[in-house]
């Protein structure tokens, strides 16, 4: 009897050797920083700007070389804090544009065109670089577009950059992301399971509690997210509700009914001092380590998908 026990063990053990493990690509955070130094690169990125015309073009094309599911939608819309009318451009790229099981990845990639927040009185009218609140969400995504072009993820992913996020008035939170608003009323692409926001990310101190909005329109997707930040060791990641933030992630779930989180840092560099609509707003005052941190977490998160 202990002869066959030993037998059915052995057998167990075997099977279990031949299932394999998940291949998870690595995130590689130099490159991912470098796309946040190209970005600022170009000036601010401020609709009318040609810094935003030139980075535009720069996204196509960087876009195009990695795939040919690209779609660019282009709406019009009033710039509110400069009372100009534009026309945006969303960028999207698909992978496995065959697959139902899909989710949306996104970020904005505009800058703003004031600095209000800035302390100097004389900096408050010129236009944000946007190193953080602009290149770190897009810098993250565009990795992982170059990541996806050569290892496949296991659903299907819809990347996309929104255009005008940052234009709106303070304190008037329907006057911002003008580019998801029009996007989730007008869906190019299949209607996604879900989606993820990053915004704010690349912040050298970087601290992401939970934002509240996302906690309410998707609870049980926000403690997947977090619980793999805790697994994976990725300090940055607090398991705290903290702040409501009118981000790109509102207009998808109330326009379109996409249950979509935002991963955020809203205190740049912390509580105590504000780097966020300044002149600050620069490279020095991020990092490629916290673009890592965010950059793993996604990673392992699509890739553990069915």
């Amino acid at each position: 009897m202990f002869k066959y026990i030993i037998i059915i063990l052995m057998f167990l053990i075997s099977c279990s050797n031949d299932i394999p493990e998940k291949n998870i690509p690595e995130f590689d955070q130099d490159s991912s920083f470098n796309f946040l130094i190209q970005q600022c690169e170009f000036g601010p990125r401020n609709p009318g700007s040609v810094g935003h015309k030139n980075f535009s073009l720069f996204l196509e094309k960087f876009l195009n070389e990695l795939s040919q599911n690209v779609i660019i939608q282009e709406f019009e819309y009033i710039e509110h804090v400069t009372s100009e009318k534009r026309v945006g451009k969303n960028f999207i790229i698909q992978f496995n544009s065959n697959l139902k099981n899909r989710m949306l990845l996104g970020a904005h990639w505009d800058t703003r065109a004031i600095s209000e927040e800035d302390p100097l009185e004389e900096n408050r009218n010129k236009p944000v670089l946007g190193a953080n609140d602009g290149a770190s969400g897009t810098a993250v995504l565009m990795e992982l577009a170059k990541i996806f072009s050569k290892d496949s993820p296991p659903i299907g992913v819809d990347i996309v950059f929104f255009d005008a996020e940052d234009v709106g008035i303070s304190g008037q939170p329907t006057t911002y992301a003008m580019g998801s608003e029009f996007f989730s009323k007008n869906l190019p692409i299949e209607k996604p399971e879900f989606g993820i926001i990053v915004d704010m990310v690349g912040d050298k101190y970087l601290n992401i509690p939970i934002e509240r909005y996302s906690y309410n329109i998707d609870k049980e997707r926000v403690k997947e997210v977090w619980s793999l930040a805790e697994k994976l060791s990725l300090p940055a990641f607090k398991k705290t509700i903290k702040y409501e933030i009118y981000d790109d992630h509102i207009p998808l779930w109330e326009n379109a009914l996409i249950p979509t989180i935002d991963i955020i840092d809203f205190d740049y560099p912390n509580i105590f001092y504000n780097y966020w609509h300044t002149q600050n707003d620069v490279p020095e005052n991020c990092s490629a380590q916290s673009l890592g941190q965010v950059g793993t977490l996604l990673l392992n998160y699509i890739y553990e998908q069915n």
